[in-house]
């Protein structure tokens, strides 16, 4: 038995989906539910970063599916996998999502625009309707789908993201209220995490960056992990259909 192993708590016997979960907000959520004792699926397009952070993780509690998050036929692989290997998918995480897009919205290119709904959206609606059916209809659970800030307020110049991510609002809410009360499901909406996906947006100017947020600096994967490992506990049981903005305080700018 390894040193790495003995220090990790018992199983849970809990187990968690969540995609796009190589790095980043992913990775931190899914070292998150490791860490408490889940067992966790990641999902990522690229399969070789994918097999080094189960490696990471522990290869003994995570199982790895590589796939675009938007293919059907990978959505019923992963679920079909996470049943076949842990018998159960108690937790979804719809992380995965892309922003290829940046400029004024009045030239947004529609097809750009469908794009990014059908791998930010779409792909999560197709998830929980896979754990829905799969697991989670008979056996409850809980769904946290990661959002933004920019969905929840205007985002100059990430239009086409921030509108996906005020649809994944809007999709916690539908599934919220048709799988109570069984299933629990509430979104995330971070400000800018430190990842790579959303380096353009501070890179080689944090400190600049991270000037506006009271608490000081900018968040982490750890900081999203955090508050996606509560909504996925029964500390938050008696929580559905909410969005919490985890943004370093970012909106107390707002006032008068």
């Amino acid at each position: 038995m390894t040193e790495q192993s003995c220090q990790r708590p018992a199983l849970s016997g809990k187990v968690a989906l969540v995609t796009g979960a190589s790095r980043g907000i992913g990775y931190g959520i899914a070292e998150a539910l490791i860490a408490r004792g889940d067992r966790v699926v990641i999902t990522g397009r690229n399969e070789d970063a994918l097999k080094e952070a189960a490696e990471r993780l522990g290869a003994d509690r995570v199982l790895a599916v590589a796939g675009k998050a938007h293919d059907e036929a990978h959505q019923a692989d992963a679920v079909e996998r996470a049943m076949q290997t842990f018998g159960r998918v108690d937790y979804l995480v719809n992380n995965a999502g892309t922003n290829p897009v940046f400029g004024p919205i009045a030239d947004l290119d529609l097809n750009v625009a469908r794009k990014v709904y059908e791998t930010n959206v779409i792909s999560a609606l197709g998830f929980a309707q896979r754990t829905w059916h799969a697991w989670q209809k008979d056996n409850g659970g809980a769904i946290v789908n990661i959002a933004s800030i920019a969905g929840v307020s205007a985002s100059p110049f990430l239009g086409a993201y921030g509108m996906s991510k005020a649809a994944m609002v809007n999709l916690s809410l539908q599934l919220a209220h048709e799988f109570a009360p069984v299933v629990r499901v509430n979104s995330i909406a971070p400000a800018v995490i430190k990842t790579k996906f959303a380096s353009a947006l501070f890179e080689n100017r944090e400190e600049e960056a991270a000037a506006g947020y009271p608490m000081g600096r900018l968040g982490v994967p750890e900081d999203i992990g955090g508050a996606a490992a509560f909504l996925l506990s029964d500390a938050a049981g008696w929580i559905t259909g909410q969005t919490l903005v985890v943004d370093g305080g970012l909106f107390l700018n707002a006032g008068v």
